[in-house]
Parts: C-alpha cells; structure tokens; sequence
C-alpha cells in the first residue's frame, strides 16, 4: 500500500522534525543555563575584586574616609552643616564612590548597601529611591569587612554589606547578545514548521477530496459507458455494411473511454490504500511471454518494430504479478505512441541478485526537467506531443506506485533526441 506508506513516512518525518526541534530547545536552555552560571561565576571574580578595591581604599584616611568618620561619630566639630547634612552627603559620597569601583569591574546594575557593625548596629545605609530598594527575599548580599582608619576611629569592627537584587534579570540581560538572536532563530523556525504542518494536513485534505471526487465520477462514467459498448453491439447487428466502420469507431472509442476508467480507479485505490499488493513468490515466465506475444502481434498489425529477449528458465520474484504486468505493458503503450516509427527493444537479465526488466525505445527523448516530472501524477510531458498523443498523464506514476510498492528501483536513461531507456528491478529468488 504505497500511499499508506508513503503517508506514514512523512509522519516519521514529522516525528522526527518535532522531536528535533524540541531537542534544539532543550539543548538551547541548556546552553542558556551555563550562560547564566558562567555568568554567575564571572560576577563572583568581578565582586571579588571590587570588594579588595573598596576595601583597600577605605582603610587609609583620605577625604571620603574623613567624611564617613565625621558622620559615623557624630562629630561637628569640623564641619558647619547639621549633621543630617553631613550623613546624607556622606551616603551620596558612598554610592557614588561604590558605583564607580563595580563599574571598573564591569558591574552595572542596582544595589544598595549598609554600614554596620558586627552586632548589626547601623551608621550608613544607601540613599534609597523608589523602585530601587531590595526586597528581603530576593536580595543577595556581599559583606566587605573593613579594616584601618574607620574600624580604628570607631574601635568596632566595621561591615560593609553590599546588597544586590536577584541577579537573574542582569545575567539575562548580559547575554542578551545569545539570547536575543537565538530566540529570533527558534521564532523563525516555530513559523515554518507550524507552515510545514499546515500545509502537510491541507494537501492531505486535498488530495482525500480529490480522489473522492475522481472516483464518484469515474464510477458515475461507468454506467454510461457501459451502456453506449452495449448500444453499439447491438446495432453492429443490425446497421449495413456501408455504416459499420462508424460502429466500429464508437466501439474503439468506448473502449478507450472504459480503459481510462479503470485507470484512475485503479490509481485512486491504489493511493488510498484500498487495494492491497498481493505479493508472493512467484515465476513471471508465462506473464511475460503472453505479454510479448500480444506486443508481437500488435506490433505486425500496426507496423511497428518489437523485440524481446528472455532468459532461459525461471524469472522468480516477489511480486503481485498482474499489477507487475500491467506496469510494463503501460511502459511499452507510451513507447509506441510517443514515438513516430516505433522500434522498441525488450530484455530481462540477472543483475547482482536482481531482475532488471529493461525497455528502450527510438522515441524523442527527454530533458533533464522533463525526467523529473515524468512520474508526476497528470503530467504529459512535452508540449509538442500533447495533442498528438492521448492520454490523461496517469501511466507513468501508476508504473511508479507498482514499482514502489513492491519495494523496487526505476532507472530512467533518456537524452532529447536520443530514445529512452527505463530499467525495473526486483529482488531475484530462487525457484
């Protein structure tokens, strides 16, 4: 059943794309979790180092130093602003200072800090604003334990925490330059498999409807066709002589008519799955001579030149041997119809454990385009012959659903010009 299997082949295809693309996801959040931890790690060095710079410049006095000593000892002795003036200046000093040491270490986000002792008595906190304050469950702190001028002014051991929201969001933010362009990708790609998926189901529809159609209007054909071959026996009986090669005509007609018919029938069933391969093991000796004796005779009747060779003794196969037959005989109508004086040449040989059915005709050949479209369902090949030969474009892909469902190859070997040469092959076995 080749569209069954040809459907379930796309769905492992499917399968397999999602599957694919749900791994590309995970592998990206992986990757996006040892950004994060690189990230982390980084921002640790970069603290560290931080931390050793503020520490060491707040153990010698200098001007900052004198300023947080004035406003930790409550001393206004030197300077003549009140000492809430001196305290705010000294927390905006601190900041400013603080930001200022992150930043030469690449750190560049919101913190707050406390200047305490060891027994949580404050002196210094940050100038907090609204919108900048750290939540107690989110924040992470950095304690930098002084030491110098402002432990030895206070004779306490002095602490100065830094405090930062959850760094998430900065990490984040820091790999905006993967992540951005990574989730633009992922976007792109969600787009054409959502497209890919769509259109999979709509052809899927499409072609369902269209082979419903076909066949209730072939099995509507049917009756009238029958019909018209009965009318014409009947008055083959009875109309003169002189009026007989008319009735002979529609006869011809209807009969072509019928073949056609059972044609589209046969390729719709076979798509849909509804008329199963009958495979078995088996000697196609006598199909094929009674098939070349036809040919032979067709061939004296029509004036045209058929050769074949066989070879001698059995021709075992695995095969649904009428619908193997079928296949060939509708490779050898398109040689004969589609070139002007036919000469076609038929052989059958074992080749690496295979039967190759091979058929060459002195016909006008085919491009390279035109060899990648000759099994598309209703394609006719070149423009020059559509009206020259009839037909619907159906032969070729019923070849090639025989051919794939019984597991074989087709080789085609065409030139414009040159003939055409198709080779079948199916697993030999032995008798």
């Amino acid at each position: 059943m080749y569209f069954c299997y040809s459907m379930n082949k796309r769905k492992i295809y499917i399968a397999v794309l999602v599957v694919s693309v749900v791994g590309l996801f995970v592998v990206q959040y992986q990757y996006l979790n040892i950004g994060l931890n690189l990230a982390r790690v980084q921002f640790q060095k970069n603290i560290s180092k931080a931390a050793q710079t503020i520490k060491e410049d707040l153990s010698t006095q200098n001007q900052l130093t004198f300023l947080i000593g004035q406003a930790i000892t409550l001393d206004e002795g030197y300077f003549t602003l009140s000492m809430d003036s001196i305290q705010d200046a000294s927390r905006h000093f601190l900041n400013d200072f603080i930001t200022y040491r992150l930043a030469e270490q690449g750190i560049d986000t919101d913190f707050t800090y406390r200047l305490s002792t060891k027994d949580s008595t404050d002196y210094l906190s940050s100038p907090l604003t609204v919108g900048t304050a750290v939540k107690e469950d989110k924040r992470l702190s950095y304690p930098i334990e002084l030491k110098g001028y402002l432990p030895d002014l206070m004779t306490k051991s002095l602490v100065l925490e830094l405090q930062f929201r959850d760094l998430n969001r900065y990490f984040l933010f820091q790999l905006n330059g993967l992540i951005i362009p990574s989730l633009l990708f992922m976007a792109g790609i969600l787009v054409v498999i959502v497209w890919v998926l769509r259109s999979f189901y709509w052809q899927s529809r499409i072609i369902t409807t269209t082979n419903d159609f076909i066949n209730n209007l072939t099995h509507e054909l049917k009756t009238p066709v029958f019909s018209i071959g009965l009318a014409t026996k009947i008055l083959q009986k009875k109309v003169p002589d002189t009026e007989s090669s008319v009735v002979e005509l529609i006869q011809q007609e209807t009969e072509r008519m019928k073949t056609h018919i059972d044609k589209v029938l046969e390729l719709s069933r076979l798509e849909s799955g509804r008329q199963p391969y009958k495979l078995e093991v088996t000697d196609l000796r006598d199909d094929l001579e009674q098939l070349v004796a036809r040919y032979t005779k067709l061939a004296e009747l029509e004036g045209f030149k058929f050769s074949a060779t066989l070879p001698v003794g059995p021709i075992m196969v695995k095969a649904d041997a009428a619908h193997w037959i079928n296949a060939l005989n509708n490779l050898w109508d398109n040689a004969r119809r589609y070139a002007t004086e036919p000469v076609i040449e038929f052989k059958v040989v074992l080749s690496d454990q295979n039967w190759v059915f091979i058929l060459s005709d002195n016909g006008p050949g085919m491009s390279p385009e035109q060899q990648q479209r000759m099994f598309d369902k209703y394609y006719r090949g070149g423009q020059n012959d559509t009206h020259r030969v009839k037909g619907y474009g159906l032969g070729l892909s019923y070849v090639q659903h025989i051919v794939r469902g019984h597991k074989g190859r087709i080789k085609v070997d065409s030139a414009l010009g040159q003939g055409t040469t198709i080779s079948l092959s199916l697993m030999a076995y032995e008798h």
